[in-house]
């Protein structure tokens, strides 16, 4: 058995970069130890975790994993748990991306955006369900705004969102009463990597009532709020979207 450990325990999927580096960060300031999964961006976990690892020694562990292959799920549970010895939250942060619309999408696109995007969430749930509860823990889903708006260009990750937040309602009555679980649906946040063009990014910010993009922090502000302090909140969406939603 591993000794003792006295600080709550988060695991994050996709937490090497992005917005998910910032719930990490934002997560171990608050006191949790993490375990960050990444797939390919390894060299950016990596340095995360000596970044975190500098402010409080044993805090943090890299695990590489491909979310899209179910065999890889029980094993980063298992590894937290030898690691730390419990588990009290699992954030869902990691997703596949697609753009293409009705015609263009393939098979192979749609199986990739629902594996990692629907099934690895419900496998790590049923993985970590039994460390969770015995911490009374929480899980938290990322989501996105186009699950309940989807675009024409956008229709299978939509999709396979919006089969997300009907894992959310249903994880928290499957899960209740000892394990809480929320998703979080963010608007516009971070650019996409690939570059938008001017006239998108003006598009949208004229749907967005608080005319401005929302930063990563605001997102893993969510997330700490969630797991933490949302005591009375479950099977709940929450959208960081400057009111798109609304609008």
């Amino acid at each position: 058995m591993p000794p003792r450990h006295d600080s709550p325990v988060a695991l994050i999927t996709g937490a090497g970069k992005r917005v998910g580096a910032v719930i990490a960060r934002m997560l171990h300031a608050a006191g949790y130890d993490l375990a960050l999964h990444c797939r390919r961006s390894v060299a950016e976990a990596e340095a995360l975790a000596a970044e975190l690892e500098q402010a409080r020694t044993g805090s943090a562990l890299v695990l590489q994993a491909e979310l899209a292959n179910p065999h890889t799920l029980p094993a980063l549970v298992d590894t937290t748990l030898a690691r730390y010895g419990r588990l009290d939250a699992l954030v869902n942060n990691a997703s596949a991306f697609l753009t293409a619309d009705l015609p263009a999408t393939n098979p192979l696109q749609w199986d990739e955006l629902f594996a990692v995007n629907v099934r690895a969430p419900f496998f790590l749930a049923q993985a970590a369900a039994a460390a969770l509860r015995e911490r009374r823990g929480a899980i938290v889903n990322l989501v996105d705004i186009y699950a309940a708006r989807p675009r024409s260009d956008l229709l299978a990750y939509a999709s396979s969102k919006a089969a997300l937040i009907s894992l959310t309602r249903g994880l928290a009555t499957a899960l209740a009463p000892e394990i809480r679980v929320n998703a979080i649906a963010p608007g516009a946040i971070l650019w996409p990597e690939t570059a938008l063009s001017d006239e998108v990014q003006t598009a949208l910010m004229a749907k967005t009532p608080l005319a401005r993009i929302g930063t990563p922090e605001e997102v893993a502000k969510a997330v700490l709020w969630l797991l933490r302090d949302a005591t009375y909140c479950t099977g709940e969406t929450l959208h960081v979207d400057g009111g798109r939603a609304v609008a």
